[in-house]
């Protein structure tokens, strides 16, 4: 349930401005704020199921905007090198700088751009 939680607070940081207002305030109270559905029909003043509703088609929405645009994939990818580049300056740091890890640190770097 944390994976889930995780990759739909992801997908709504990228991608949250391009839902509807209600769809917004749905998935914030539900992922954000731990709502249950039943707490959030209450306070928007919809039914149990409309709530579920908007929660399903929201999630979808953001499913759909993240596999035509990847910008949450490209993101983790571009974290995963910045995570190399720090390993390899932190080794260059402790050791001798040498040219193979020089060229390895401009590889990953001109990749990156």
């Amino acid at each position: 349930m944390l994976d889930k939680v995780y990759e739909v607070s992801m997908l709504y940081d990228f991608y949250g401005q391009l839902l509807t207002l209600k769809q917004r305030n749905v998935l914030d109270l539900y992922y954000n704020n731990d709502y249950s559905l039943g707490e959030i029909s209450d306070i928007l003043s919809i039914s149990r199921q409309g709530v579920y509703d908007t929660l399903k088609r929201s999630e979808k929405s953001l499913h759909g905007y993240e596999d035509k645009l990847h910008l949450v994939q490209k993101f983790q990818e571009n974290k995963k090198k910045l995570k190399e580049v720090y390993s390899l300056l932190c080794n260059i740091k402790q050791s001798e700088y040498t040219d193979k890890m020089k060229s390895i640190l401009i590889d990953i770097l001109e990749n990156s751009i």
